[in-house]
């Protein structure tokens, strides 16, 4: 029999959670570890080394947003939270403690399971060669040279639009907050304006989106931040 090449740690409370998403991954071939603690899955992913964690937020020993907070110090693993929690404020503050993506219960198995393939094929390539491309619909962002094109023309961005660009880019399919992109881009020094946010997202949509009313990858978690879908890496080999 063959060894299962991913390992999932699989951390909540709640038994019958946890036997619903094991069967699902170990259907895909995953090694699944389990725990119900919030001690418990630290160690777990200390000891096993993980290719992605599956956490909730209501643990019975302590808040799964500090465990997260506990994981990132020593950790980029990539962490999927799967929580009743569905209020704004809980989905900012995971994902600013550090987690990489959110799904409110109850939840579809197909949706998690698609998070987590697309999570762990963003994982594999952070082992290979820093990619100088991407690619989107018709665009293609080359990092290295710093250009964007739309089809076979040049889309002209302001450093901002570009820095923002730039940062989901580097995320493709990750939840960046409001916070974590306005750090990122006007720097810690900055006070947080997400005004601004939505004003340069509004014009990358009109830049590069085929319906900016209807974006297709600039999309919007409401009231959370932005992500990148439907993103293809272009190894610098291959580029044309």
């Amino acid at each position: 029999m063959t060894e299962p090449t991913v390992t999932v740690v699989l951390i909540d409370d709640e038994k019958n959670i946890r036997r619903v998403v094991r069967f699902a991954l170990e259907a895909e071939g995953m090694a699944v570890f389990e725990a119900s603690t919030g001690l418990q899955g630290l160690a777990q992913a200390a000891t096993r080394r993980p290719d992605l964690v599956v956490a909730d937020l209501s643990l019975p020993d302590m808040d799964g947003t500090e465990m997260i907070r506990e994981l990132r110090a020593w950790s980029t693993v990539p962490v999927i939270v799967l929580s009743g929690r569905s209020r704004e404020e809980d989905k900012v503050k995971a994902l600013d403690a550090g987690a990489d993506d959110y799904l409110t219960k109850p939840f579809g198995l197909p949706e998690l399971m698609a998070r987590i393939r697309a999570h762990l094929r963003r994982q594999a390539r952070g082992g290979r060669s820093v990619l100088s491309q991407v690619r989107f619909g018709t665009i293609t962002l080359d990092l290295g040279e710093r250009r964007v094109v739309r089809g076979t023309e040049t889309v002209h961005l302001s450093p901002i639009e570009y820095r923002l660009l730039s940062a989901l880019a580097r995320h493709p399919g990750r939840v960046l907050t409001h916070h974590q992109l306005f750090q990122e881009v006007w720097g810690p020094a900055r006070a947080d304006n997400f005004h601004y946010l939505r004003i340069y997202m509004g014009h990358l949509r009109q830049k590069l989106e085929c319906d900016p009313a209807q974006p297709e990858h600039i999309v919007t978690e409401s009231g959370v931040g932005y992500r990148l879908i439907g993103v293809e890496d272009l190894p610098a080999e291959s580029a044309e």
